[in-house]
């Protein structure tokens, strides 16, 4: 590389090479370039070369300031000058490859599968590097202004290194020539330990002492490329307004708005940004991600996989008996999509078949490749059998393991290395065993090959019971967000895997050790699993202790495990989720209820569904047509939940088939927030009439409007609509459907319960809605009004209602204004012996003190009413204190009851610990509560397509366990004592 001439950037000798005559054109010129840049002026007439040379640079920033000069100079024919510009930026340019080639030191290279992954890489990552190449190809259509190509991929997937191949590339000529001048690369790790920093000091910050050619490099951003890895780490949050960012390259500004003025392109406007990153549910790549960039995902498909197999065995027959044994089970399958466990897979399995062993039967899961794995890494080095010093480096690794994940470490300094004991012989071992590698991330700091290892070790640790050591980096105050470890699932996987005999063996056998704490973790399991198994609340969400159970497959242990279980609650999300169910299911003979949830499987797929199984609820999202026609066949199933899907015409038809099946039993069907509109009634409508055993019908959050109401309306009256329960919360109502609807209430024999909550009614409405309610061939039993826009002018007819309609038990009217005036009349219907009422609710309804006196006398006289809501309301402390002493007395039959209770006297409080006191079965509702609760209005957890799956209470249950619990204690423990 040339070396760089001391006048590259002297202003001064660059214009002391214009005569006096070409000086003053340079000036005029000057003051024209300033306009065409849009920069703020200064005045030049008089300026000479050196008073020039030093305003420029404190008036404008360095790419300005030389890109003016460039054009000037060509206009002025100074060859010679341009030529000077010239030479300098291409030998900043290929200084910025040396800076880049000096920092991009491959990792794998100094593994023993370096070389075979770098292949493997070049070879599958082909179409990768397609996209790379065409997206910052300004004449691509693949390409855009501002472009942001993101490369996303789970842990250990090939980011990293896919990054470095690229930089490589670009510095040996082999892409983006004539596109990319130069690169600036950030990682996650630098970012983090900023807090201020400008542009200039953040492309400096690889250079030799800090001294880029900033100038050069922003000179023409549409060649300058920003690589940023691990964006999901950054620890900052980058919502950050417009109005604080900030465009001038020299200034200098907290990172995350530095950061975000360049995503946005307020620095560098048309720079280009490669981004890689975790898939993550924050904002961060929501906020920067536009309809025109790239996203790519780095997986292996079935076809690279196969590749990577046949490339790594080198014998296709071994690599077909591999291949056919990962893909028979989809556990496996998950594993090998990620490079680095498919490469441990391929190594066990290898070296099972040169030992000449039944592969088949030895590595049927996850803890039987890591055992493997372990077991030939560390005992047969240079044919040396197990001896007392490969039990010892397998101690102290599950020691570093244990303690790394407990104090969230996964990357370790040489002070935590030693503090387990490691000499640097053992790490030495350990590395060329591929077992604890350098980081790639952390300066001379090291961490296990994949965290599956780690969390492998932690486990033989906990059974072990090998003493634990508070390892330095776990006390380090800031933990970045990828060393964050605080999901255990995983962990607790292997331990029940090591619980089998025959898995637990091959460490046994290899390393000639015990596990001592098999036994009793054993025993705790299941006199755990028969104390809580009716209890609902301690284990609400199923799946990981299925894995756990699919990663043992000792039959009578799974059997004990399982046998109090007579409700399950499952979310199905993958094919291996299905399977592993599927075989848990297979035990649970006390089952009676099972609570499923399955998203975006089943694609083309034939559904296994035990036809014993006694199902009470299920609720989908999408893909699941051939699932639902086994179900239908299931007598148990009852409910069926349909919401946030988007229900076609295909689906109307195959609801249409189940209903019409003779074995279906699907009395409530949920169609909650699935879009329908008023178009889709006519379907909605048929099923009313033809749905056979459908007695109830949830459509709220849906935009029916009125239209679509009024073709429901006439299908209700049909001699076959058997439906007892209509739902149509937030539906967009208006008055203009509550005739049809209470032509509905006056004639239907069957329909019982109507919600009509949150819905533009107003007083017509409501009007047209309880009218029928006074004839007695009104079979309503429960109406719900609450957030109907309704009035106190309505309430006198309300109160005739409740006085004359015996079999109305529930009415629902709650975030209305029926205010004090509108309370009197409903009391008066209240007091009336006719009345029926169980249930009332009334939060909400701008409620004070004076009307306390007439509820107060509501609840002495009306012997039906068990139930009164009052919530939110200003009642005051006067009219709280009225109603607690009708509560009190014996001949109020009230057992539910909602009352504002903040700000209450002293004396009223005392009335209401009275109360509690003499009325101890009398609940009172929170302040929290609300009309919401316990009702179907919207989406759920469970229902929802691309929810969060609620966490397990694994941790409830293992944590629990004495050793276990100690060692979550260690922060406050000595340093080093029994896990």
């Amino acid at each position: 590389m040339a070396e760089s001439d001391s006048t590259d950037f002297d202003l001064l000798w660059y214009l002391e090479n214009l005569s006096d005559k070409e000086f003053q054109s340079f000036k005029k010129y000057l003051a024209r370039k300033i306009l065409d840049f849009k920069l703020p002026q200064v005045p030049l007439i008089q300026l000479t070369k050196e008073e020039l040379a030093n305003v420029l640079p404190i008036s404008y920033e360095g790419q300005y300031i030389w890109n003016m000069l460039f054009s000037i100079f060509l206009m002025m024919r100074k060859e010679d000058l341009c030529r000077k510009i010239i030479g300098r930026r291409n030998r900043n340019q290929e200084a910025c490859k040396a800076v880049l080639r000096r920092k991009f030191i491959l990792q794998w290279e100094r593994h023993t599968f370096g070389k075979f992954h770098y292949k493997f890489f070049c070879d599958i990552t082909s179409d990768v590097f397609y996209i790379l190449q065409l997206a910052y190809d300004s004449t691509s259509c693949y390409s855009a202004n501002d472009l942001n190509v993101f490369l996303m991929g789970d842990r250990a997937s090939g980011k990293t290194m896919v990054v470095n191949l690229a930089v490589l590339r670009w510095i040996n000529g082999e892409i983006w020539q004539n596109m990319i001048s130069y690169v600036v690369h950030l990682t996650s790790q630098e970012i983090n330990q900023m807090t201020d920093s400008s542009l200039a000091e953040l492309i400096a910050k690889d250079w030799p002492d800090r001294q880029a050619p900033i100038a050069d490099i922003l000179s023409d951003p549409k060649k300058l490329l920003f690589i940023l890895e691990d964006l999901d780490n950054i620890r900052f949050e980058l919502n950050v307004n417009d109005s604080a960012l900030c465009s001038n390259s020299t200034q200098k500004v907290p990172i995350p708005i530095l950061l975000v003025s360049l995503l946005k392109r307020k620095m560098a406007p048309g720079c280009w940004f490669l981004i890689s990153s975790r898939p993550t549910r924050g904002n961060n790549i929501k906020m920067f991600l536009k309809e025109a960039d790239c996203y790519t995902t780095l997986q292996l498909s079935n076809e690279k996989r196969e590749i990577y197999f046949n490339s790594f065995f080198k014998d296709r027959q071994r690599a077909s008996a591999a291949l056919r044994h990962v893909h028979e089970d989809e556990i496996l399958v998950g594993l090998c999509r990620v490079t680095i466990l498919c490469w441990i897979t391929c190594t066990v399995l290898n070296r099972q078949m040169d030992k000449g062993r039944d592969f088949q039967l030895c590595c049927q899961t996850p803890t039987d490749l890591h055992a493997h794995f372990l077991a030939d890494a560390l005992t047969s080095e240079a044919g040396l059998t197990a001896n007392q010093y490969h039990l010892g480096l397998l101690k102290r690794l599950c020691l570093l393991a244990a303690g790394g994940l407990f104090l969230s470490t996964l990357n370790f300094s040489g002070e935590d290395l030693r503090c387990v004991g490691f000499t640097e012989a053992d790490v030495s071992v350990l590395q060329a065993a591929n077992i604890l590698l350098p980081s790639s991330t952390h300066k001379d700091r090291y961490k296990f090959i994949h965290l599956n290892v780690q969390e492998f070790c932690a486990a033989i640790a906990f059974l072990m019971a090998v003493p634990n050591c508070l390892i330095p980096s776990g006390s380090r105050a800031y933990k970045e967000k990828r060393e964050q470890y605080s999901d255990f699932n995983q962990v607790f996987t292997f331990i029940f895997g090591l619980l089998n005999a025959n898995r637990r063996k091959i460490l046994e056998t290899s390393f000639g050790c015990q596990l001592p704490m098999v036994d009793s973790f054993k025993w705790y399991s299941v006199g755990y699993m028969k104390l809580s198994g009716p209890d609902r609340e301690k284990l609400r969400h199923h799946m990981p202790l299925f894995y756990c159970l699919y990663e043992n497959r000792e039959e009578e242990f799974v059997k004990k495990i399982v046998d109090a279980l007579e409700e399950v609650t499952v979310y199905l999300q993958s094919d291996k989720d299905m399977m592993v169910s599927l075989y848990c299911l297979e035990y649970c003979c006390h089952l009676r209820t099972l609570k499923l949830s399955v998203q975006r499987i089943f694609q083309n797929k034939e559904p296994l569904v035990r036809p014993t199984a006694r199902l009470s609820y299920v609720s989908t999202a999408s893909g699941f047509e051939d699932l639902l026609k086994a179900l239908a066949r299931n007598r148990s199933l009852t409910y069926l939940s349909l919401n946030c899907t988007s229900i076609s015409l295909n689906m109307f038809s195959l609801l249409h088939d189940i209903l019409d099946e003779p074995t279906c039993q699907i009395s409530h069907l949920g169609l909650m927030k699935c879009d329908l509109q008023a178009s889709e009634c006519e379907e909605i409508a048929s099923l009313l009439i033809n749905g056979g055993s459908l007695r109830k019908l949830t459509l709220s959050n849906n935009p029916l409007r009125s239209d679509g109401v009024n073709i429901l309306c006439d299908a209700l009256l049909h001699p076959n609509c058997t439906l007892i329960s209509l739902a149509l919360v937030l539906c967009c109502l208006t008055e203009n459907c509550c005739s049809a609807l209470g032509r509905v209430l006056l004639f239907s024999p069957n329909l019982k319960q109507l919600d009509l909550c949150v819905n533009h009614l107003k007083n017509y409405g409501v009007l047209h809605v309880t009218f029928p309610l006074i004839f007695p061939t009104c079979q309503l039993e429960e109406l719900h009004l609450s957030g109907c826009f309704f009035s106190s002018d309505i309430c006198q007819y309300i109160a005739i209602v409740i006085a004359t309609n015996e079999k109305l038990r529930s009415l629902e009217i709650g975030s209305n204004s029926i205010e004090d005036a509108g309370m009197q009349l409903l009391c008066g219907g209240l007091r009336h012996p006719n009345c029926m009422l169980v249930n009332i609710g009334l939060e909400e309804c701008r409620l004070t003190s004076a009307c306390c006196r007439s509820l107060a006398s509501v609840l002495t006289t009306n012997k039906t009413l068990e139930r009164l809501n009052l919530l939110q309301n200003h009642l005051g402390n006067e009219g709280v204190a009225k109603l607690l002493e009708s509560l009190i007395r014996p001949d109020c039959a009230l057992k539910v009851v909602g009352l504002p209770l903040t700000g209450l006297s002293t004396e009223t409080q005392r009335l209401l610990m009275t109360v509690k006191e003499r009325k101890p079965s009398l609940i009172f509702l929170s302040e929290t509560w609300s009309l919401k609760e316990g009702r179907e209005i919207g989406v759920t957890p469970a229902s929802q397509p691309g929810s969060i799956i609620p966490n397990s209470n694994l941790d409830y249950m293992f944590f629990k366990f004495p050793r276990m619990s100690a060692a979550m204690r260690t922060s406050n423990t000595a340093s080093r004592q029994p896990l």
